[in-house]
């Protein structure tokens, strides 16, 4: 397989090599956590604030995560941080987002959005418990094209029209012919 030259293959040999590591282990030593790569998850280390925020679900978008923390709308320690504040595991974070506010202490550190059970195991949730959601009324929703007609008697049909109002005497019921008395004729020669 090795050519006379001095150990280096010649042009017509395959040399396979194969690397194996131990399970959840990566190439310089590293081991993986719980997930399934590095990439997303830390054990140890720090995150920016926004990032995390977005991360473990608590807001919907990066943008409004870091738009929190720039309004003021984000605590850690009792102190306003903005978006790029190096956040650790320990710290107690202070949201206030959609009308409430969201008290969680930080397990773990996670840099990737992931599903909301795996994001429930990142935070300690102390926050108070939601308002009661107020009673609102149903709004009635008419069929289409019934707008304004009550019922189809004729009589509510005819004063929804408006013929009722009319003076019975000066309108007919087709052509709207008016019949006025005629206007006095000036005699012009007696």
């Amino acid at each position: 397989m090795w050519s006379q030259s001095g150990g280096v293959p010649s042009g017509r040999e395959i040399v396979r090599i194969v690397v194996r590591f131990a399970p959840g282990e990566q190439p310089g030593g590293r081991t993986l956590g719980p997930m399934a790569s590095d990439e997303g998850t830390t054990s140890a280390g720090t995150v920016r604030i926004d990032v995390w925020i977005w991360s473990v679900r608590l807001t919907k978008t990066r943008s409004q995560a870091a738009a929190a923390c720039k309004a003021g709308h984000v605590r850690v320690g009792g102190e306003r941080v903005k978006p790029a504040h190096a956040l650790k595991a320990g710290d107690e974070v202070r949201l206030f987002h959609a009308g409430r506010e969201r008290i969680v202490v930080v397990s773990r550190i996670i840099r990737k959005r992931v599903g909301a059970p795996a994001a429930a195991e990142c935070y300690v949730d102390n926050s108070p418990p939601p308002p009661p959601r107020e009673f609102v009324a149903p709004v009635a929703v008419r069929d289409r094209g019934a707008a304004g007609r009550r019922s189809a008697t004729g009589a509510e049909m005819e004063r929804s029209r408006g013929r009722s109002r009319r003076p019975a005497d000066g309108w007919q019921s087709e052509g709207h012919v008016v019949d006025f008395p005629a206007p006095p004729v000036p005699v012009l020669w007696p």
